[in-house]
């Protein structure tokens, strides 16, 4: 409960800050604020604190905050200059992105379907209003009225899932209802069934998993470049980590059930996120459709539940938002050199830019799953979990996909050594430095020990 506190609290503070034209003073204390959270969360660490019966604080909760709370960190050092140039007052864009984390923490930690809406709706609603915070860009607000309207329709599913698994079981508590499940196995209450249905389709819309993704690629793409950082890392590691909990904890009886329909949408999300990505001129387009195929990936854990799976979706998480924020970083610096984020805008880079191009490289191969990075790790293990099982068929489909996915990561990279350009310079902060410099190393690192946040959970 202290790491929602802190983050709330650092919220209000940063709003307040800005009515009184303390711009200096935001980044600092936004910072104080996501390094005291993560303090909280080593020290809570082993405690398995429940609080009013409606979340819990156990190891899966802290160590999902943890990799959120320290995306978003990243995510913040790369805010120098970005937003001023859209706002003077800067301070909104802070305190909104603050106030998602506090109901992300509330995804990831929740005990009681209620608190999963009420993650899921503060979150929502502030990224709906980040998304088009850009009022006189066009796609700013093509964006988020595309994400408002979906997100309307999907919560509207996930609500009414909610209710028939209420009107089934009585509870909301997701241990009341796995032992229902259990204890009335062949007597469940004919509602029961479309409300896990139902439920299953508005946690996909939130992680963007086809066929329920039509808004992921605009949204992407019009939204500022920094919020669809934050959207495409922090947000979907949320939303796998709540659709994890609630199928693992309250459904896990059912698994034959929904098996089924699961393995439909990984198929047709790895197909889709795949093959659309490959025809994509547009960097940041093709990372959107990219991340649909990552959410493919992804929900591996759920097709064959196990001890291990609260673990693989971690490290998978980790090693995707941290790949993430590096290819967002340098498409930031890229677009303000050229004004565009095509991948012609690449062509020639390493020959001005040789580091930045090769921390580009290695983000791009660990999105691409090549040994040695995270990257590799976390499909590697994804891959194991269920071919463990009877799923061979679900993984030599799954790999012919990340072969497919070879050919658009290594687009960049191509064009980055191999193509003429402008041979633009680059000139990074220190602070996007320092981001760049931690995101390899963490790629590299978990690439190569991944025991490390194995076995966290």
């Amino acid at each position: 409960m202290n790491i929602i506190i802190t983050i709330t609290v650092t919220a209000l503070v940063v709003l307040y800050a800005g009515l009184f034209k303390a711009k200096k003073a935001l980044l600092p204390i936004t910072l104080i604020g996501l390094l005291t959270s993560l303090v909280f969360v080593a020290t809570a660490w082993n405690t398995n604190q429940t609080y009013f019966g409606m979340m819990q604080m156990d190891n899966f909760a802290l160590a999902f905050s943890g990799i959120t709370i320290l995306g978003t960190l990243f995510i913040f050092l790369l805010t120098q200059n970005y937003f001023a140039a859209d706002s003077e007052n800067i301070a909104e864009y802070f305190t909104l992105i603050l106030f998602a984390l506090a109901g992300i923490i509330i995804m990831v930690s929740y005990k009681n379907m209620s608190m999963l809406f009420i993650g899921i709706e503060i979150m929502s609603v502030c990224l709906y209003i980040l998304a088009g915070i850009r009022k006189s860009n066009f796609a700013s607000n093509e964006a988020s009225l595309k994400y408002f309207l979906m997100g309307a329709f999907s919560t509207g599913f996930l609500l009414f899932g909610i209710t028939l698994i209420y009107g089934a079981t009585g509870s909301f508590d997701l241990e009341t209802i796995n032992q229902y499940l259990v204890g009335n196995y062949k007597s469940i209450s004919p509602m029961f069934y479309p409300g896990i249905i139902l439920m299953m389709i508005g946690l996909s819309f939130k992680v963007g998993a086809a066929p329920f993704h039509f808004w992921t690629p605009d949204v992407y793409e019009g939204a500022p470049t920094l919020i669809t950082t934050f959207m495409s890392t922090v947000v979907k590691t949320a939303g796998f980590a709540a659709f994890l909990r609630l199928f693992a904890d309250a459904f896990a009886p059912l698994h034959d059930f929904w098996l089924p329909p699961l393995i439909a949408i990984v198929c047709i999300t790895l197909f889709i996120g795949n093959v659309t990505a490959l025809f994509q001129k547009n960097f940041k387009r093709m990372l959107a459709y990219s991340s649909i195929s990552h959410a493919g990936y992804l929900l591996f854990s759920l097709v064959t539940l196990s001890g291990n799976s609260a673990n693989n979706v971690l490290v998978y998480a980790a090693a995707y938002t941290f790949a993430s924020i590096i290819a967002f970083a340098v498409l930031i610096m890229v677009k303000q050199k050229t004004g565009n984020d095509h991948f012609d805008s690449f062509n020639g880079l390493a020959k001005r830019n040789p580091l930045t191009a090769l921390v580009l490289t290695i983000a791009m191969l660990s999105l691409a799953g090549i040994p040695l990075t995270a990257g590799f790790i976390g499909k590697y293990l994804m891959f194991l979990n269920v071919m463990g099982e009877y799923q061979i068929l679900l993984v030599a489909f799954a790999i012919l996909n990340a072969l497919v996915g070879f050919y658009y990561y290594f687009k960049v990279i191509v064009a980055m050594y191999f193509k003429e350009g402008n041979e633009i310079e680059l000139e990074a902060p220190l602070q996007y430095k320092v981001v760049l410099v931690l995101s390899v190393v963490i790629t590299l690192f978990l690439g190569v020990y991944p025991a490390v946040i194995l076995n966290l959970i």
